[in-house]
């Protein structure tokens, strides 16, 4: 073992780099991508063992760089789609991706230095650490997460309801962990006899035996409740897919838009609808602003007439609609209330913006949300003064900045209590967690995935948006503008999903389940991912006392050399 660290050469460390790239592409095979629509979900049990060999072989010179490598790599294969949005995003992401893992993979060495053949535990702790730091700062992306590529797999996602998705990667990194030491003796010229490892390793695999078996007999009797369980009532949801990105702008997209939004509408009122349902930032000019500032004066001096004339019609056509009507539209508030909606002399609007959803009914907003999480470098940047030269790149590609909301609305709608989560809210567990625990009983996600021109794209963000049901144990309805478009059950399953890029509408008879008392919230809701706090310290104590026996070994081992 020692000549194998002595004599590590340019073979060594490219047939590493091989095995990584491999090991990337195939992760990637677990999740919908350019393969296969919906993933191979299984290959994420398998495609980190070559992963973990590495970290265990290499030197803790090249771990950092591989770390770096393998985060962009991956995401390269599993985010190919990025570059349809814009060149440079496929850039940032795996740049940042390549940054997390630097950390990460220096942080699994660790562990297999002072832990040995017992590493695989503290490193499965360490890497659902990692996923919950990852998604937890300013640009985190969930994106990726290995758990989600299990979004087919419905027994082995129930324990959501109680771990969040934490447990779930741990179960999925244990086993791998544990092979990963083996064949790392394997490519390193050790005992490859994997009998005689697993003979060492049979209470290990004895436990995880019995944990798999508690996995997914929860399931499976998991699944059953939830079958059982009989709606507080049905609602039927109209959802309305006008196939259009809201990104492209102008007055007659916004009126092209506005046509087929009301034509599909009324088409879906032979239904009966007790709600209609467009998407995220559907209607673009901002209703609230107009209605508050903008209708006649205001309006007419800042050549926003025809803006504010399409306001008119919309709402016009809410107050005909005689339906509540759930839109994605900005809200535009005044920037300063000291100051008029314009400067009289400058011409400059006085106004900020929010991404935002209203519930239009009986002529009037009733209610409204405020995204509270934003899309990082599209729809939020707080680093102007420390990066301005970024701040004016991002500036110039004209992306939508928005100020963040800070309250988890619940709305109310002839009885039904729901909130909305508006684009990718719903691939982080604990905004919605803080929805229900406000009393929302159905989540509704209002999405514009039609940016990427990916059907795959839209597929990896609601196989993301299944776990967010079973960790409520709420229905979801995902309305969009070209596609993910579908119902979640509360067992995570998929219901009447819309053909991607086709204009059309859907109805929904969604079952809502009522939270009658805090018994009827989940261990997940009460305390939202508590497994990944403890994920963290148990990740933590075993890098910091890891260190510490790294550090000692080599005191010893010198002290032990001088005596020599």
């Amino acid at each position: 073992m020692k000549n194998y660290y002595v004599r590590r050469g340019l073979r060594t460390y490219c047939s590493e780099v091989l095995v990584l790239i491999i090991s990337a592409f195939i992760l990637s095979l677990a999740f919908p991508g350019f393969v296969t629509s919906s993933g191979w979900g299984w290959i994420a049990f398998f495609a980190l063992i070559p992963v973990f060999a590495v970290i265990k072989n290499t030197s803790y010179k090249a771990v950092w760089a591989y770390g770096f490598f393998f985060g962009v790599i991956f995401y390269c294969f599993f985010n190919y789609w990025l570059p349809g949005f814009h060149p440079g995003a496929i850039y940032i992401v795996t740049v940042i991706k390549g940054g997390e893992m630097m950390l990460l993979f220096p942080a699994l060495k660790i562990a297999a230095s002072a832990f040995k053949r017992y590493a695989f535990i503290p490193q499965a702790f360490i890497w659902a650490a990692y996923a919950y730091l990852s998604q937890n700062w300013f640009a985190g992306y969930p994106y990726g997460t290995i758990c989600y590529a299990l979004y087919e797999y419905l027994p082995l996602i129930q324990i959501a309801d109680i771990t969040g998705i934490w447990a779930i990667i741990i179960m999925m990194i244990l086993p791998q962990a544990w092979l990963g030491y083996y064949f790392a003796g394997v490519f390193s010229g050790s005992d490859a006899n994997i009998l005689h490892y697993s003979k060492k390793s049979i209470a290990f695999i004895t436990v995880y035996a019995v944990l798999f078996a508690l996995w997914f007999g929860y399931g499976i009797v998991s699944i059953k409740a939830q079958e059982e369980r009989v709606p507080d009532r049905y609602w039927k949801v109209a959802t309305i897919q006008h196939n259009h990105d809201s990104w492209e702008g102008g007055y007659q997209t916004y009126l092209q838009n506005f046509n087929n939004l009301r034509r599909l509408s009324l088409e879906a009122l032979r239904y009966d609808p007790d709600i209609v349902v467009w998407s995220e930032t559907a209607f673009v000019p901002s209703v609230w602003w107009h209605m508050n500032y903008s209708y006649e004066g205001v309006g007419n001096t800042i050549g926003n007439r025809e803006t504010a004339e399409l306001v008119r019609r919309f709402v016009s056509f809410a107050e005909e609609l005689d339906k509540p009507l759930l839109t994605g539209n900005p809200r535009g508030v005044l920037k300063d209330e000291s100051k008029p909606p314009i400067d009289p002399v400058t011409g400059e609007l006085n106004r900020t913006d929010y991404n935002t959803v209203i519930l239009f009914d009986d002529g009037t907003i009733k209610q409204s949300y405020a995204k509270q999480h934003l899309v990082p470098f599209t729809e939020h940047f707080p680093y102007k003064d420390s990066m301005p030269w970024l701040y004016d790149i991002l500036v110039s590609l004209d992306f939508n900045w928005w100020e963040k909301g800070d309250e988890p609305v619940v709305f109310d709608s002839d009885g039904v209590k729901f909130s909305t989560p508006i684009c990718y809210e719903d691939v982080f567990g604990d905004i919605s967690a803080d929805f229900v625990r406000n009393g929302a009983d159905l989540i509704i996600n209002m999405t514009n995935d039609r940016w990427s021109g990916c059907a795959e794209a839209a597929t990896q963000h609601a196989a993301i948006a299944t776990f967010r049901s079973v960790e409520t144990r709420k229905t979801m309805v995902r309305s969009t503008n070209s596609g993910y478009t579908c119902m979640i059950l509360p067992t995570g399953e998929i219901v009447d999903p819309v053909e991607q890029f086709k204009m059309t509408y859907h109805i929904y008879d969604v079952p809502v389940y009522e939270t009658k008392s805090a018994d009827d919230l989940t261990f997940y809701v009460k305390h939202t991912d508590l497994f990944a706090y403890i994920s963290i310290g148990i990740a933590a104590l075993s890098v910091v006392s890891g260190l510490c026996m790294i550090v000692y070994g080599r005191f010893s081992h010198k002290k032990d050399m001088k005596n020599v």
